[in-house]
C-alpha cells in the first residue's frame, strides 16, 4: 500500500500541479488575511481567524475537486485501471493510498496558511491559539469529508472534468445545507428541520472555529468520511468484479 501512496504522491508533487493548487489557495488566504486587517481600527492586530476559514473554505471547494478528479478518473481513461485491479493490492488498500495522499497534500496546504498567524503573532498581534487549533481541526475534517465525496465522484465516471463539476455541485450543496434547513420550506416540519440541521457540517464546523471542541463533531466528521470511503470501496470493487 506505501508503493502506491509513494507513487500517489509524487504524481502531485512531481508536478507544478499540487504547487499551483496551494499558491492559489495561498493567494485567496492572503486577501483574506490582509482584508481582515484592514478593517481592524486599532493598531494590534485583535480579531480571530475564525471568520477567515470559515470565508475561505467557501473558495477551498472550488479546489479539492480539482484535487480529487483525477484519483481514479485518469486511471480508467489512461486504461491503467486494469493494471491497478490485476495488482495484489486489495482494493480497500488501493482507495486508502489514494486518499491518504490526497489528505497529505491537503495537509501540506493547510501548513502553508500557518504563517499568518505567525506573522501576527511577530508583529504585535494576539492570537488565541486553542481556537486556532480547533479552527484547524475543523477546517481539516471538513475536508477530509470533501475529499472522500470527491475521489467517490471520480470512481463513478471517466471524465475528471465531470467529476470535478458534479463534485462542485455537491459540495456547495453540502456548504448550504445549514441555509436550507433555515428556509421556510424545511422549518414548517420542525422533525425534518433537525435532521438537515443534524447533517449541517456548516454548523458543526461554527462550533470548531469558536474554539469549542466536541466529541460529537469529531465523531460525525470522522464517521461520514469513513462511510463515503466504504463507498468508494464498494464502487471500485464492483467495476473490479466487472472486469474480471
Amino acid at each position: 500500500m506505501f508503493a502506491l501512496y509513494k507513487k500517489e504522491l509524487q504524481s502531485f508533487f512531481f508536478s507544478p500541479f499540487a504547487y499551483v493548487l496551494a499558491s492559489l489557495f495561498m493567494f485567496i488566504f492572503s486577501v483574506s488575511f490582509v482584508t481582515a486587517i484592514a478593517d481592524v481600527s486599532s493598531n494590534t492586530l485583535r480579531f480571530t481567524f475564525s471568520n477567515i476559514f470559515y470565508n475561505n473554505f467557501f473558495y477551498f471547494i472550488f479546489i479539492i475537486p480539482i484535487l480529487t478528479m483525477r484519483s481514479f478518473a485518469d486511471e480508467r481513461r489512461g486504461g491503467t485501471e486494469v493494471l491497478l485491479f490485476s495488482s495484489p493490492l486489495s482494493v480497500p488498500k488501493i482507495v486508502l493510498a489514494k486518499f491518504l495522499s490526497i489528505v497529505t497534500v491537503y495537509f501540506f496546504m493547510m501548513l502553508t496558511t500557518f504563517f499568518f498567524p505567525l506573522y501576527a503573532v511577530l508583529t504585535g498581534g494576539q492570537v488565541m491559539w486553542s481556537s486556532l487549533a480547533c479552527a484547524y481541526l475543523g477546517f481539516f475534517l471538513w475536508g477530509l469529508v470533501c475529499i472522500a465525496v470527491g475521489m467517490l465522484l471520480s470512481s463513478l465516471t471517466g471524465n475528471a472534468i465531470i467529476a470535478a463539476i458534479i463534485g462542485e455541485i455537491i459540495m456547495e450543496g453540502l456548504l448550504f445545507l445549514d441555509t436550507f434547513a433555515g428556509s421556510k420550506l424545511v422549518a414548517a416540519y420542525p422533525r425534518l428541520n433537525s435532521i438537515v440541521t443534524w447533517f449541517s457540517m456548516q454548523r458543526r464546523f461554527i462550533f470548531f472555529s469558536e474554539g469549542m471542541f466536541r466529541l460529537e463533531d469529531l465523531v460525525f466528521f470522522l464517521t461520514l468520511t469513513a462511510v463515503v470511503l466504504c463507498w468508494n470501496i464498494i464502487s471500485i470493487e464492483k467495476r473490479r468484479w466487472s472486469h474480471s
